[in-house]
């Protein structure tokens, strides 16, 4: 099969024209089917044809170039074999096209077998990816080099000649290059003839115009990838070879010179411009500065005033700035709209098809964008390696930096620094092991709150200012060089232990509660032992100075000077557990013992005094100890409650890498709890007392709430203080300070928060938020209630280590008048028998059968209290029952109420048995109390009784329930008393 010509096929084409006939009537059906019919056989004679050259391209042209070509042409083997397998690709797509189109050729012909309609997506992909192996190809010099390999083509002209159409004496590498690409353009340009046919006879089909302006779009790409490919390759040719060796890649296409359009540099040691389809060239001499089109950003500067400087392009990379000066307006139109389609077209990784976008189409690229970049100046990212988002070429949004040395940050960046939450590595000295810092930062540095996980194994929780550890934060040391691990809950400043902190020995054996400064004790401290001793006294430098107090663990308390081992050591007074005194001088050593010179008393002083004497009275004042926790949610309501802001300051949820726990802190964003604003929020509160306790329980439940993150904070603190060794019956005054005083502290949040809706006006207030607050809305009424149950197990453990010995004797008596039946025990306490409450007791069976058998014994009837006499925990049993439920709730004021109406029980039975309204005086009511007391048999009660009297509400000083906590305090007193702890 010949292959026609060149020459011929574009006579055959223009007979064909459909364009060539002024008046074309509309076709009837029959027709239709002609011209169907025809056109098919047309398409299948050219495809048969298009498949034999080909055949002859292939076998004649390419074969012999891969023979030819070795791998020592920079590459031109590689681009070859990919120019072969693009060729068979479209021959393939013909071949198989041509098959379906023989296959049916006696049928009927219907629109569906043009398969160039049907089958458009597969054959415009594979000519674009031919074009594309061709132009690369040609750009690198393919056809000039495989021209000069072999002498292959000297015997071979003529066949090569025929496959274009041309006689005349031609260059072998023009020659080469013409067969590689016409017979394509050719046949591309018959398919636009044919469906332009089609489209003439059919205007009705819509998918026939839509093919036709594929096949026109695939021309316009052709033309214009041969003219970028041309004028690409005439500037390798025209450039020094270091230049052309720094610069040339297959894929580059220069889209504009300064040379042609003139465009001269700011700062001007640049002296030539070249845009190419990937970068930006800036050309001093043969020294090229590079910039890739995905990380520079183009401004038209047309603000400017001046007519000069209206014709300034502002070019931007990440370490440069350039101003482009154009003569002409139209040469800085022509630079700004190519630069820009440039920029974008690199950006989506692909060219444009056609290669300008379609007529009428253009976007500028985005200012915002996906990066990578190797930094190479001077400065703290040199040598780095940036991956993200990137704005006028600073990282901004989120992205990733990689040092050489290992150290990276992953995180949020703002205009070119670490901005927001992010996550670094810092490799130690030997680089196998990182400190790792979840943290967030502001303008490079980290501030506010973060989490740090060190090489060696230490773990820091808490809040930095200005890459170092400042405010409040928790560290645990795993692994020290020297030394049992430890850990300090406390203030820093300035990456060092400073203020009022607690720090303690992982193994439990040793706790300082107190005051530092530059990673040291420094001022009053408090030290505890797991032996049971405990010391206060002032530190400076970590050394003890100046006098103290030492209780050892048989509760005796020294109070005096001390050496700076806290041994004895100077004046003063030593109190024995047995009361006896000795004042003097004191000295102790580790070798010879103790030795002292004084007075030795043995007047019993007050036992109850010693044993309980309190540290830390003064020493710390309350306001001061956590201050850091407290202030960093006061800088979040300044703030404006910014979602955004509320993990900077009251922390966030991370899973620690190296512990499978979960941090103290969260701040969760699922589910539909964490959807609530701080507007909703505000909408639903009121000053009324039941809106107020229903926000705080929601709030207190909700684990991503501010107020729940301050209280959790606060829980941690507590018990780093109070628990383990920390439970101590000499801290409690301090505990229960702190306890009161985060009750008052929440209380000026919340107020805080009231006053915030009244500053937005969510809800109309006529008056002030403190104007409008009732009296009975305060700190023991909204706040206590709603915290106490998370730190009442370790401040009622105080309680009762306080407690400890007068509960132990009240337990006794407890013990002791169990034994008695009710009416020995009413007999014992002296109850008038008028109030006795007999008539309610049922006996049991059994009670009733053994009474039954007393009363046949004797000669005359018993009367009735004897009848009674076995009977035991039957009288004032509502009574009873209701003060056991005093230790249901750890709330005061319902303890209160719970006493309150014991108390009416009792009255309530004693009006029963009396048939008449009778108010218990002191004198009655006191033994009552006592038999309800004794029955109901609540341990710890004198625990319970300082709890209430501690934590209770001011406001109930003086009144009735104070009365009755008095009288419940003498009762237990009185139990203790010796006629009833030996009673039989």
């Amino acid at each position: 099969m010949s292959r026609p010509s060149a020459t011929s096929l574009s006579r055959r084409l223009a007979r064909r024209d459909p364009a060539s006939k002024e008046v074309r009537r509309p076709l009837d059906e029959s027709n239709m089917k002609n011209l169907l019919r025809t056109e098919r056989q047309s398409l299948l004679q050219s495809e048969e044809e298009f498949l034999s050259s080909l055949s002859q391209i292939n076998s004649i042209v390419l074969n012999p170039m891969l023979q030819a070509t070795d791998d020592s042409g920079g590459g031109c083997l590689q681009l070859l074999q990919n120019l072969s397998v693009a060729f068979l690709g479209v021959w393939d797509v013909t071949a198989e096209n041509y098959q379906t189109l023989k296959r049916r050729h006696k049928e009927e012909a219907e629109m569906k077998e043009i398969h160039i309609i049907t089958e458009e997506a597969p054959l415009l992909q594979a000519y674009t990816r031919y074009v594309a192996a061709f132009t690369d190809f040609l750009v690198m010099k393919g056809c000039e080099r495989a021209a000069k390999q072999s002498s292959y083509w000297k015997g071979n002209k003529k066949l090569v000649l025929q496959l274009i159409g041309e006689r005349s004496e031609t260059p072998t590498h023009v020659m080469l290059q013409r067969v590689l690409i016409e017979p394509f353009r050719n046949q591309v340009q018959q398919y636009s003839l044919l469906l332009s046919r089609l489209t003439a006879a059919f205007s009705q089909d819509a998918s026939l115009t839509d093919s036709v302006a594929a096949f026109v779009r695939l021309q316009t790409f052709i033309s214009q990838t041969m003219d970028e490919a041309t004028q690409t390759k005439m500037l390798w040719s025209s450039v020094s070879g270091r230049l052309g060796a720094a610069l040339c890649t297959p894929g580059r296409r220069l889209q504009e010179d300064s040379k042609n359009v003139l465009v001269t540099v700011t700062p001007g040691r640049y002296d030539r411009v070249l845009l190419f389809s990937d970068v930006l060239v800036l050309l001093q001499g043969n020294e090229p500065h590079i910039c890739h089109l995905q990380t520079v950003w183009m401004d038209t500067a047309t603000n400017q005033k001046s007519e000069e400087n209206n014709l300034v392009l502002r070019v931007v990379t990440p370490e440069d700035e350039f101003f482009f000066s154009c003569k002409e307006p139209k040469h800085k139109v022509l630079w700004s709209w190519k630069m820009n389609q440039m920029i974008r077209q690199s950006l989506e990784g692909r060219r444009d098809f056609p290669l300008w976008g379609r007529l009428g189409e253009s976007s500028d690229p985005p200012t915002l964008r996906l990066c990578s970049y190797t930094y190479r100046s001077e400065g703290r990212f040199r040598n780095a390696v940036y991956e993200g988002d990137m704005s006028w070429g600073k990282p901004h949004g989120t992205g990733t930096l990689r040092w050489p040395n290992g150290r990276n940050y992953t995180g949020d960046f703002k205009y070119g620094q670490e901005d927001g939450f992010g996550i670094c590595l810092i490799p130690d000295a030997s680089g196998d092991r990182y400190d790792c810092y979840k943290c967030h930062w502001r303008s490079g540095a980290i501030q506010g709150y973060g989490i740090c996980e060190f090489a060696d194994e230490s773990v820091y929780k808490g809040y930095y200012k200005d890459n170092m550890r400042h405010g409040f934060g928790v560290l645990e040391n795993q692994a020290p060089p020297t030394g049992p691990s430890w850990k300090y809950t406390g203030n820093w400043q300035r990456d060092k232990r400073s203020g009022y902190g607690v720090w303690e020995k992982s193994d439990n054996s040793e706790r300082y509660i107190g005051m530092w400064q530059e990673n040291q004790r420094h001022g009053p401290g408090i030290v505890l032992h797991n032996t049971g001793a405990c010391y206060q006294g002032g530190f400076i430098s970590n050394k003890l100075v100046g006098p103290g107090v030492l209780i050892t663990e048989d509760n005796t308390l020294y109070e005096g000077a001390f050496t700076e081992d806290c041994l004895l050591s100077g004046k003063g007074k030593l109190t024995f557990s047995n009361g006896f005194t000795l004042v003097g001088t004191f000295n102790k050593t580790t070798h010879s013992g103790l030795q002292t010179q004084g007075v030795l008393s043995t007047d019993h002083q007050d036992e109850t005094l010693q044993r309980k004497f309190q540290f830390g009275s003064g020493s710390f004042p309350v306001e001061e100890r956590w201050q850091g926790i407290f202030q960093q949610f006061h800088n979040y309501l300044e703030s404006g409650c910014k979602r955004e802001m509320e993990e900077v300051f009251l922390g966030f949820h991370v899973r620690s890498s190296k512990k499978k726990s979960q941090d103290y802190l969260y701040c969760q964003r699922g589910g539909e709890k964490d959807t609530e604003t701080i507007e909703d929020v505000l909408k639903t509160l009121s000053l009324e007392s039941q809106s107020l306790t229903s926000f705080l329980e929601k709030a207190l439940d909700t684990s991503h709430h501010p107020l729940k993150k301050v209280l959790k904070l606060l829980l941690l603190v507590f018990q780093a203080t109070y628990s383990g060794l920390g439970a101590n019956l000499h801290l409690v005054a301090m505990a229960r300070e702190e306890v009161l005083h985060y009750g008052r502290k929440l209380w000026e949040l919340l107020r805080a928060i009231l006053a915030m809706k009244s500053e937005r006006n969510i809800q109309h207030l006529s008056r002030g938020a403190d104007d409008e607050m009732s009296e009975d809305l305060n700190p023991f009424t909204v706040i206590l209630p709603a915290i106490l149950p998370r730190f009442h197990p370790d401040l009622f453990m105080l309680y009762m280590l306080y407690q400890e010995q007068e509960d132990a004797l009240y337990w006794q008596g407890i013990v002791r008048l169990g034994h008695l039946t009710d009416t020995k025990l009413l007999e014992f306490l002296d109850v008038q028998k008028q109030l006795w409450p007999l008539k309610d007791v049922k006996l049991t069976a059994n009670q009733a059968r053994t009474l039954t058998m007393q009363d046949a014994a004797p000669p005359t009837p018993r009367p009735r209290r004897k009848r009674y006499s076995i009977v035991r925990h039957k009288c004032f049993q509502s009574a009873i029952e209701c003060l056991q439920k005093i230790i249901s709730t750890v709330d005061p004021k319902e303890k209160l109420e719970i006493i309150l109406k014991t108390y009416q029980e009792i009255e309530k039975t004693v009006s029963r048995v009396l048939s008449r309204d009778y108010k218990l005086p002191m004198d009655d009511l006191l033994p009552l109390l006592i038999y309800v007391v004794s029955r109901a048999g609540i341990q710890h009660l004198g625990a319970e009784i300082h709890f209430i009297q501690d934590l209770m509400d001011p406001i109930n000083q003086g009144g009735i329930n104070d009365f009755l906590l008095t009288a419940l305090e003498s009762c237990y007193e009185h139990i203790q008393k010796e006629e009833v702890r030996f009673f039989k």
